[in-house]
């Protein structure tokens, strides 16, 4: 892998690492402040889930507090403004969606779509990342699988009725990923993160998800095809 290749190359102190650094953090702290903020609406959604939410939300939080340490560490500032700008579009579509109790849409772009982002930045990121980021992210990394399966088990057991508004969901906000990507694409590289790899550790997520909820292989195959709309 290209990441493992440049991670003898990478100079954390460096002016550009950090002013890269500076808006990639703040991606991830935005993602995991909405994501905590978002799994308490699921909860207001879901009542009889809303303990289990609660504590998802809680989880979120703590991964926020890492990845702030972790921009302490390089003593970089995050660019907080830039991370709202990056979520905004997505951050809509899900308050859209919950103000009209589309409980499957905000599933989908929370539990599905930005759980599946964040494993594959993690994943793709602890290759690369300086020794104390590596270890805060490989604590993340793995509590975000626990997510993205609650996200997985809910719409399983409720398949039939949610299979066209997952569809649908899926078609509005799936573009929204290969934008987002695009827009950081330098700053990932600066990092050694590369965006093919990025996009393909997010497609396997992604994909699985589907086939765990239930979708066939040709359905997975002409709901990934809208995330080229993107592009």
């Amino acid at each position: 892998m290209p990441q493992l290749e440049t991670i003898t190359e990478l100079d954390f102190q460096n002016e550009t690492y950090k002013d890269a650094y500076s808006r990639i953090n703040a991606i991830v702290i935005e993602g995991e402040q909405e994501a905590s903020d978002n799994y308490i609406k699921l909860g207001e959604m879901l009542p009889e889930e809303r303990e289990e939410l609660i504590r998802l939300s809680k989880m979120e939080k703590r991964h926020k507090k890492g990845f702030q340490a972790c921009g302490r560490n390089l003593e970089v500032t995050p660019d907080m403004d830039f991370g709202r700008e990056f979520f905004a579009k997505l951050h809509g579509n899900f308050q859209k969606a919950a103000a009209e109790g589309k409980l499957v849409t905000c599933l989908l772009i929370q539990s599905l779509i930005i759980e599946s982002f964040a494993i594959a930045a993690y994943n793709i990121y602890i290759p690369v990342a300086d020794p104390f980021a590596r270890k805060i992210t490989e604590g993340v990394v793995k509590d975000e699988y626990e997510h993205l399966n609650f996200g997985e088990e809910w719409l399983k057991a409720h398949f039939e009725e949610s299979k066209a508004e997952l569809e649908e969901a899926n078609r509005q906000n799936l573009p929204l990923v290969w934008k987002m990507l695009n827009q950081v694409e330098k700053d990932a590289s600066i990092l050694g993160m590369e965006k093919e790899a990025l996009i393909e550790d997010f497609m396997i997520a992604y994909g699985e998800a589907l086939s765990n909820i239930g979708f066939t292989t040709r359905d997975i195959m002409r709901m990934s095809a809208y995330g080229l709309a993107g592009v």
